[in-house]
């Protein structure tokens, strides 16, 4: 007897279903993988070593991107700001407006998709590379454990390193909004800065910096996640790095949302 194929029901079933069971499986790939990032991490040896060397290349190797990107958002902002608040005779708060988008979204946001595209490509492509050699494999029969040794220290380090950045990203972007502002636009220097101290709060920039280091944590989990089950050879390697960057780059802009809606009442931010 030949074999039947399903109806056109079940075909539209299955392809209805196949993308939300292939995100619930591959989230609960990532879950596990953080497990064990995190229990293996908490067990000696600790190797600070690997911690410093990948804080150097997440953070000091960034800094000149997350400064000049920094730069140039606060300028924009500032002179956006101007222009729109001129209309309503409201030009001496664009230091306020500055700090505050910079501080609770624009920093943390922009800071991760530049940590993405830079660490987070370099860690895919990386420990892709790594395995297709080969050499994941190695350091398991010298009973080394792979997460522990690779993996964790990238985790930590963009988790620490996210948070520093992106106060410098806010800090450069309103010296850059200053400048256009004050020199270009002609807005009072002390009216600026008496703005920008003024609306900016300790609790804004709280809420920066923590969901920069869940966006950094959560980067770098994806990248480490791709890199370090890539297969299929050099073309493998390329499209793990792919996949790192695009998910990565989405779920930072997705997960802004869902972290503000939740850190903004928890923090008593109206």
């Amino acid at each position: 007897m030949s074999d039947q194929k399903p109806n056109v029901v079940v075909r539209v079933a299955d392809a209805v279903w196949a993308g939300p069971l292939g995100f619930l499986a591959q989230l609960g790939e990532h879950a596990r993988l953080l497990w064990q990032v995190i229990t293996w991490g908490i067990r000696p040896p600790s190797r600070p070593r690997l911690l410093v060397e990948q804080m150097d290349f997440v953070g000091v190797g960034s800094l000149g991107i997350v400064g000049l990107v920094g730069l140039f958002s606060g300028m924009v902002l500032a002179l956006q700001g101007v222009i729109a608040l001129r209309q309503f005779q409201a030009e001496r708060m664009v230091g306020g407006v500055v700090g505050l988008t910079l501080t609770r979204e624009l920093a943390p946001v922009m800071t991760c998709l530049m940590l993405t595209a830079r660490a987070g490509s370099g860690m895919a492509t990386e420990l892709g590379s790594m395995r297709i050699t080969e050499q994941i494999d190695a350091l398991t029969t010298f009973a080394v454990n792979p997460i522990q040794y690779l993996l964790y220290p990238r985790v930590l380090a963009t988790t620490i390193v996210a948070p520093l950045m992106t106060a410098l990203f806010a800090a450069i972007g309103c010296w850059g909004g200053y400048l256009v502002a004050v020199y270009i636009m002609n807005v009072d220097g002390a009216l600026y800065t008496d703005n920008l101290l003024l609306l900016v709060d300790p609790k804004d920039i709280t809420l920066g910096l923590l969901k920069a280091a869940a966006f950094g944590a959560m980067l770098s989990l994806i990248a480490c996640f791709q890199g370090f089950y890539a297969e299929g050879g050099a073309k493998g390697v390329g499209l793990a790095t792919t996949r790192a960057v695009v998910y990565a780059s989405v779920l930072v802009l997705v997960f802004d949302y869902v972290l503000t809606e939740i850190l903004m009442p928890l923090l008593g931010i109206s």
